[in-house]
């Protein structure tokens, strides 16, 4: 059973190298495709200084946008896959605990106020951690007490309760789309479908790495117990796993990944789903390995996706929700075909 095992591990290795090496690449293309284009060259004499006006404030412009669409496809693959996980159901992705939605009406809220692009995020933050601590007030005792240990019957009751909360969500965000005047729909359906347009602070963007990078740390330190709580907690608790504070710090690390993400991007659909199970299909469901492996894939998918997004029909661009559900589909598909 050992060389099986090493192999399994070489091969998920290997294509964690394949994943990084994608990502320098499609942020490169990223930086290079566009109205103007940037040859390496130009990018390099632009970071130290020595370009023309011009490409500096195109580098400026683009290096923002595909650092952010990076961060904002990792964070939400990594919740993704920390859900599918944790609940133990293939269905789950970043907005099944209703983060996502309670971000989205406080965000669309501001705006319809009148607030400007920094109040609409900065409301989006709170958003997410109001729902966060409403989710940890309904689900208190699936999340803090003894019946943790119940294994399906809290999983279930965790997955319900941000499955009602996102509901509600819903149903707010369609009370202010009715009554928001018609010079604003527009921005707000954008918003809603993801939109990477407002993305322009570079301070950001580098936070939103921090982010990821902070809790992809955190995430990959619970692999082992992952592993082991995908069987059952029974039989984790057997192997000596706090299930209830693993279950706690999974959870809370999935929410403030996705929260970020839709602070600094709006509602990015179908990343969260399907990165995880490509990966999984790729290299199997080793947690150790996933949870880094779909963070890459994610960031991937999406800065690709806002790539083509930005430039298929320049000067409109795409909502890059809509782009990621347009490329991931087919890929998804015939990958599970060749299954």
């Amino acid at each position: 059973m050992a060389p099986l095992h090493s192999t399994a591990d070489l091969r998920a290795r290997r294509a964690l190298g394949a994943l990084l090496l994608a990502g320098v690449t499609v942020l490169l293309l990223a930086l290079a495709i566009g109205s103007v284009s940037l040859r390496l060259g130009d990018m390099l004499d632009a970071i130290i200084g020595a370009a023309d006006p011009v490409t500096t404030a195109v580098l400026q412009l683009r290096l923002p946008r595909a650092l952010s669409a990076f961060a904002v496809g990792g964070l939400l693959a990594l919740s993704g896959a920390i859900l599918q996980a944790l609940l133990r159901n293939p269905l789950a992705d970043p907005y099944v605990l209703g983060i996502s939605g309670g971000a989205a009406v406080a965000a669309l809220g501001a705006l319809a106020l009148g607030a400007s692009l920094a109040w609409m995020q900065a409301a989006s933050a709170a958003g997410a951690l109001a729902t966060l601590l409403l989710l940890f007030a309904l689900a208190h005792r699936a999340l803090f007490l003894r019946d943790a240990l119940q294994g399906e019957a809290s999983t279930t009751r965790v997955l319900l309760t941000g499955v009602m909360i996102a509901a509600f969500c819903s149903a707010m965000l369609s009370v202010i789309l009715t009554l928001a005047p018609d010079a604003q729909l527009r921005t707000m359906v954008f918003w809603l479908l993801g939109d990477l347009g407002g993305a322009t602070d570079l301070r950001q963007a580098l936070v939103a790495l921090a982010v990821l990078a902070v809790s992809l740390w955190l995430a990959r330190r619970q692999g082992r117990a992952l592993n082991l709580m995908l069987r059952g907690d029974v039989q984790a608790v057997t192997q000596g796993v706090d299930v209830e504070r693993r279950r706690r710090t999974l959870v809370l690390i999935a929410a403030l990944a996705t929260g970020t993400a839709v602070m600094l991007a709006g509602a990015v659909g179908f990343v969260g789903f399907v990165a995880p199970h490509l990966m999984r299909l790729a290299i199997g469901n080793d947690q150790r390995f996933l949870l880094p492996a779909a963070t890459l894939a994610g960031g991937v998918l999406v800065v690709v996706a806002d790539t083509i997004a930005r430039t298929a029909a320049a000067p409109v661009q795409f909502p890059v929700g809509v782009v990621t559900a347009l490329i991931g589909v087919p890929v998804f598909l015939w990958l599970l075909a060749r299954r």
